[in-house]
């Protein structure tokens, strides 16, 4: 995403992340995306028994000028996280596959390959033995790579090329799908995934970028992005990829999607206005049409979504109301929670570039900048909120 006016040769939503964020373009700009106690706030008369409380907050114990772009779990002990470090260094910058099991952050390996990746956009678990992500080579290819806690090995794809573009990845038993640009047209790469002899194909979409991609099925899902001008949706059926209608929003960009079944999904994203700010956008797919909803704020960047499964929603973010406090936003269909970091002392701006919830652990990453231009990778873990944990605790136990 960035202006509407920049003939893109890469996605419009990279160029803009970079900007805001602080990086120039020629780096490898922070694409999908606070340390202390965090607090949650009712908005527009929410009750605080709907709050959720803090489970702490780290770092994913990167290099300097480090940042996570996405997050995806198996459970609470088994939770990956990708991105990059030494950002502002053209020589040194490297892709960071990290992996959280209930007590530390610990970096996994790539394995025999002496190119390298550069930054690493996306990440999926299919399960504990095929993890996969994708972002940028550094020689000039996007990066592909497959692994499990031992190490990953980057995935040949024969069908890409020079000046393509990867932004998202999602993988279920039996099905990868990754996504992103080539020749300003969208871009969606599939394959069997760790099924043996499998191999990968190539669809060519509309004009524009795709930056997030899920699976409801083997056979459905989605992918969402911008066409320059507006948002963009792409179904996948039994048939195939097919464009989605989508309201008319001019200037409205899609970051990421979280597909709840066949029936609900939310993908998310923002408006250009002609101030220059930027409105939250939030879709809801109902199984037939997707409808605009409204958040409980005017002003927000909205970077990833995830849900529970069971019809409730979080999406993280960058509130410039609240420039120095972690920022997420929890959706059950109905009500919304505004869900804030403590602010700090000191001058900083946070951006959670996206959430996972596994078990009872909301995680959010992404990264805090500073003053000086300085970038320091972040997660947020929130736990239940107080209502959801007096329910568990009444419940009956099983036989």
């Amino acid at each position: 995403m960035t202006r509407r006016l920049i003939r893109r040769a890469v996605p419009l939503c990279v160029l803009s992340a970079g900007l805001v964020a602080g990086l120039l373009p020629r780096a490898t700009p922070v694409a999908h995306a606070y340390t202390g106690i965090v607090r949650a706030e009712a908005e527009r008369g929410l009750s605080g028994d709907e709050l959720a409380r803090d489970a702490g907050s780290s770092t994913g114990r990167l290099q300097a000028d480090g940042s996570l772009s996405d997050v995806a779990g198996l459970s609470a002990k088994d939770i990956w996280a990708v991105g990059q470090q030494n950002a502002w260094d053209f020589w040194r910058n490297q892709g960071v596959i990290t992996h959280w099991d209930g007590s530390s952050w610990s970096e996994v390996p790539i394995r025999g390959d002496a190119t390298g990746a550069g930054h690493l956009r996306s990440v999926a678990a299919a399960s504990a033995t095929e993890i996969w992500t994708v972002g940028d080579g550094h020689d000039g290819l996007p990066y592909v790579a497959k692994g499990t806690r031992d190490g990953f090995d980057r995935v040949g794809v024969p069908q890409l090329r020079t000046g393509d573009w990867l932004g998202g990845v999602a993988a279920s038993s039996g099905r990868v799908v990754a996504v992103g640009s080539r020749d300003g047209k969208a871009l969606l790469l599939s394959s069997g995934g760790a099924a043996k002899g499998a191999t990968w194909k190539t669809v060519q979409g509309p004009e524009g970028a795709m930056y997030g991609v899920a699976l409801a099925g083997r056979s459905d899902g989605w992918a969402v992005g911008d066409s320059g001008s507006g948002p963009l949706a792409m179904h996948l059926t039994g048939a195939g990829w097919k464009q989605a209608g989508l309201p008319k929003i001019r200037g409205g960009f899609l970051r990421d999607v979280y597909a709840d079944g066949r029936k609900h999904a939310v993908a998310v994203g923002g408006v250009y206005q002609s101030d220059g700010d930027i409105s939250p956008l939030v879709l809801v797919w109902d199984g037939r049409h997707w409808k605009r909803v409204t958040p409980p704020v005017r002003r927000a960047e909205l970077y990833g979504v995830t849900g529970d499964g069971d019809g409730v929603f979080w999406i993280s973010g960058y509130d410039p109301g609240h420039e120095a406090e972690g920022f997420l936003l929890r959706y059950d269909g109905s009500r919304w929670t505004t869900l804030r970091g403590q602010e700090p002392a000191e001058d900083r701006r946070v951006r959670l570039q996206a959430v996972a919830h596994v078990d009872d652990l909301t995680m959010a990453v992404g990264h805090t900048l500073d003053g000086k231009g300085r970038y320091t990778d972040l997660v947020e873990r929130f736990g239940p909120s107080p209502a959801e944990d007096a329910a568990v605790k009444a419940a009956p136990a099983a036989d």
